[in-house]
């Protein structure tokens, strides 16, 4: 087996990241890019912080080959779908199961495999198993589990290596566009679009639908954010372009036109969130019906 010696660098309440322990990393290095291994003997993520060095498996687990795309804003990884079924195949216990990224043998950092039926939090990088098998066949480099607020420390998901790594192998998203997406992931609560007036235009955004209030900030402020398979954020301006948004939602979704913000915002901002003149809004709705979802405009 081959043997990484490696610092474990804890920052911030046990953030986990695989350091090399000398300053060259591994010796013998090749030119595979980016890979995840598993740990050998299966360390377990909570000895992870404990652990000096750390052996890893001969092979990748996945491999370059194995990844279509990297989404280096939303940190979806877009993988082949046998690489998609070795993963939904992998025995995670509760606890979750080590892996190691490397870019060409060289460790980048730590963090684990985890089940999303697992009632144990993690501090450090996650994979998701996916108890379902769905197109397109991505996962996510998550911080913590079960959400963002168990996680402590930097982020090194998109350390410069991993960068040039996915950019040489021509595989590096830096964010989609919504001319260049087919279709918006399905939401299990729907969409909720939002309009106002700025410079005698009307702006729109669709935004992924939460039990939670949005603020005004998430609405009107910020760069698009578009994952496969998960949270978008898109804002537009005019008809048109708003047309074509909706063109990109699944059949029979559900879409929300909301009048207001759900909540007084204490924020001071020029955006007054309401909907257009009856025309416009008459317009867009005839459109979202052709296009078969279920759109709903929200009354004062």
């Amino acid at each position: 087996m081959r043997k990484l010696s490696v610092h474990i660098l804890a920052i911030m309440a046990l953030l986990i990241i695989c350091v090399p322990f000398l300053s060259g990393g591994c010796s013998n290095t090749s030119h595979e890019g980016f890979a995840i291994y598993l740990t050998e003997g299966d360390i377990p993520p909570a000895q992870l912080a404990a652990t000096s060095h750390i052996d890893i498996a001969d092979h990748p687990f996945i491999s370059m080959k194995d990844i279509v795309t990297y989404n280096a804003q939303t940190h979806e990884l877009k993988l082949t779908a046998g690489a998609f079924e070795n993963i939904a195949n992998l025995d995670v216990p509760v606890s979750g199961r080590s892996f190691v990224v490397c870019v060409d043998r060289n460790v980048i950092y730590c963090g684990a495999f985890w089940t999303p039926v697992s009632s144990l939090s993690f501090d450090g990088i996650t994979i998701w198993k996916p108890l379902v098998s769905h197109v397109p066949y991505i996962v996510t480099l998550e911080l913590g589990y079960p959400s963002l607020s168990f996680y402590g420390g930097v982020d090194p998901r998109n350390n410069p290596e991993i960068m040039k790594s996915f950019e040489q192998a021509g595989k590096l998203i830096t964010g989609l566009l919504i001319v260049s997406v087919d279709e918006l992931p399905d939401s299990m609560k729907g969409y909720e679009l939002y309009s106002w007036q700025e410079n005698d235009q009307w702006q729109f955004t669709l935004i992924t639908g939460t039990n939670r209030n949005k603020t005004l900030e998430e609405i009107a402020v910020g760069a698009d954010v578009i994952s496969e398979d998960g949270w978008v954020r898109v804002r537009v301006a005019g008809v048109d372009a708003i047309e074509l948004v909706l063109s990109k939602i699944p059949q029979n979704q559900s879409v929300l036109w909301l009048a207001e913000l759900r909540e007084e915002s204490a924020e001071q901002s020029s955006v007054n969130i309401t909907l257009p003149p009856e025309s416009i809004v008459n317009t867009i709705k005839e459109y979202a019906g052709q296009r078969g979802l279920d759109f709903v405009v929200q009354s004062y």
